[in-house]
């Protein structure tokens, strides 16, 4: 888990644009390529199109990652505390 934590912000990134169909991808579980062969494929017929839903999806998820924010971080606060109370048992245990 240490690899997820150290990782960049999405926009921030240097081999993506504004990481639409990677935030995508990785919100719904499915591999972002699935998602930007057919946004490429849109490019070629309606570049400007593309390009606003692109950046119409990207206010979507710029919005949705401020709205609701990913639940990890108060996840594995929980999971650090549950050994915790596990030991704090083993230990009043011992005691008695």
């Amino acid at each position: 888990m240490e690899a997820q934590e150290n990782q960049v912000a999405l926009p921030l990134r240097s081999h993506n644009i504004l990481g639409v169909c990677e935030a995508i991808g990785e919100d719904f579980g499915f591999n972002p390529v699935l998602l930007r062969v057919p946004f490429a494929a849109s490019v070629l017929v309606s570049p400007i199109w593309a390009i606003v839903g692109y950046f119409v999806l990207g206010a979507i998820v710029l919005a949705s990652r401020l709205i609701a924010p990913k639940a990890e971080a108060t996840e594995s606060v929980s999971m650090q505390q549950e050994p915790a109370a596990a030991n704090e048992q083993r230990e009043l245990a011992k005691a008695a």
